[in-house]
């Protein structure tokens, strides 16, 4: 609601892991470097959203 004031909504996941013994795949620094790679090799993608080319369409539903 206001810029920068983001830290309110970052998620606490120690009661869920302490609850279900569930922990994150990746960390912010892993997560964040697979994104950046994935937006990298996926140029097409963004390129045709930034373009206004995206046909809006889902994909993978038979």
């Amino acid at each position: 609601d206001r810029p920068g004031h983001d830290l309110r909504y970052a998620i606490d996941a120690t009661k869920i892991e302490k609850e279900l013994g569930w922990k994150p795949a990746e960390t912010f620094a892993t997560g964040i470097r697979k994104t950046v790679a994935w937006y990298l090799e996926n140029k097409q993608w963004w390129q045709n959203i930034q373009n206004n080319k995206y046909r809006q369409e889902r994909l993978g539903i038979g």
